[in-house]
């Protein structure tokens, strides 16, 4: 980000000054410097344990400028809503109770101290504590298509007054619930939220969620204990090793699940029912362990899934707030996880979800708003249909002379130029007309011929 645009996005950087400037003009830019820096503290007066700017400069002045030089009138709440409307109103990405809501959060490593909710804190995609920011964020996907709904930063305790007691400090898996929630108001139906080990550990996640109306399925530590009798299993993985297996002709208490990827290729897993503690097919609360080898477990190819969607054979099935779900459903609905694992963060990353040089809250809110916007555009040019081709687009530099070197001029292919979408009739969208555009990439060959030596010595000194 250049420093021209601290004044949207709130960089309390210096500004750097042309060379040639008078003395007049660069006290304007300090002064405009110092009143962007105070302006972008006001926005994080609402976090804890920070201070207005006035408070921590003692300086009116520069809280005068402030005042003149107000924020853009955006709200990224407002665009997010928009966004989301958008999406509910397309077809392709319409959503449906076929799909779900998978619960993401991803770590970033950021410098310092004085940017809005940075702390030293576990980084899932680093596998490691270090001083960075967390974001938890939804997604809405059926498999088809997938896309962020709503984000909100973490905040660690060491930015409140009263730390973990403070009563404006919210866990991980209570934001999280609190977004699923919001998702669903928003007219996101989903089967179930998804989510992985970290958020099964957390009551006030299940709670908020049944209060919600929410359906969910969550994985659980292989060797995370619960109360039973001392004959009964005590962990998922003492009760999937009690499951009666001797090979896939006798399978035992195990059934076997197609599961169908993206690439076309299926595989055959083995789900089953378990009952350590209080869980089995009969339970408000089941555990569904879904592995491709039932003898051995292996750590990689085994999910212990938890869900409160009940059994179709369950003696509340037919009151239950929600569907009834057999082990095919079950897997079906963790397995949308995984794709959100493999590319939603990659996807992210190549739009610059961590490339922000920010510090208040509000700015950071802004940016991955404008991420989240971006990554459904994505989805919007991918169903888009091509534009029509238009022969007698113009030449948009008719009077360029030919550049230095050897003319060559390739044959223009008769389907290069096109509307696209961006409203000039000169320019065409890549994706729509790749062979013209690889050709045009492979008619420009190397140099025929090396530099003369003149031109080599250039700027060298001489012997």
């Amino acid at each position: 980000m250049s420093a021209r645009a601290g004044a949207v996005g709130r960089v309390r950087g210096p500004v750097r000054r042309p060379l040639l400037q008078s003395r007049a003009a660069a006290g304007v830019s300090r002064v405009s410097d110092r009143a962007a820096g105070a302006a972008g503290a006001q926005q994080d007066d609402h976090l804890p344990g920070r201070r207005g700017a006035g408070d921590r400069r003692g300086d009116a002045g520069g809280a005068a400028a402030a005042a003149s030089c107000p924020s853009p009138p955006w709200d990224a709440e407002q665009v997010n809503d928009r966004l989301l409307e958008l999406l509910r109103e397309q077809p392709a990405t319409a959503p449906h109770d076929g799909g779900v809501i998978v619960i993401d959060d991803s770590g970033d490593r950021k410098d310092g101290t004085a940017t809005a909710h940075v702390g030293r804190q576990w980084l899932g995609r680093y596998g490691k504590t270090d001083n960075g920011i967390v974001t938890v964020t939804t997604v809405w996907t059926d498999g088809r298509v997938y896309y962020p709904l709503h984000a909100t930063p973490y905040t660690p305790a060491h930015h409140f007054a009263r730390g973990r007691s403070d009563p404006a400090f919210r866990t991980k898996p209570q934001l999280a619930a609190a977004l699923a929630a919001r998702g669903k108001e928003a007219g996101f139906d989903c089967r179930a939220v998804v989510s992985d080990c970290a958020y099964s550990v957390s009551d006030d996640w299940y709670l908020a969620l049944r209060e919600a109306g929410l359906a969910y399925v969550v994985t659980l530590k292989p060797r995370n204990g619960v109360w039973a009798l001392v004959d009964q299993p005590h962990t998922p993985v003492e009760a999937a090793h009690a499951l009666a297996w001797r090979d896939a002709g006798r399978p035992g208490d195990w059934t076997a699940v197609e599961r169908h990827f993206r690439d076309g290729h299926t595989e055959t897993w083995w789900a089953a029912d378990a009952r350590p503690g209080g869980y089995g097919p009969n339970s408000p609360c089941r555990l569904v362990v879904a592995t491709t080898d039932p003898a051995g477990l292996p750590e990689k190819a085994t999910w212990y899934l938890a869900t409160n969607l009940p059994h179709p054979e369950a003696p509340h099935a037919a009151t239950s707030p929600h569907p009834p779900a057999d082990l095919a459903e079950t897997v079906r609905l963790y397995g949308l996880r995984p794709w959100i694992e493999q590319s939603y963060k990659q996807v992210k990353d190549e739009l610059g979800w961590a490339d922000f040089q920010v510090r208040t809250d509000r700015a950071i809110r802004r940016h991955q708003t404008l991420v989240n916007c971006a990554f459904s555009f994505c989805w919007d040019q991918w169903f888009a249909p091509p534009g029509p081709l238009d022969a007698t687009a113009p030449d948009p530099c008719p009077h360029k002379g030919p550049e230095r070197g050897p003319s060559h001029t390739p044959t223009a292919p008769t389907s290069l130029l096109a509307p696209g979408l961006m409203g000039r009739s000169f320019l065409a969208h890549p994706r729509h007309h790749p062979q013209p555009v690889v050709a045009s990439l492979d008619g420009h060959g190397p140099a025929l011929r090396a530099p003369v030596p003149d031109q080599r010595g250039h700027y060298r000194t001489r012997s």
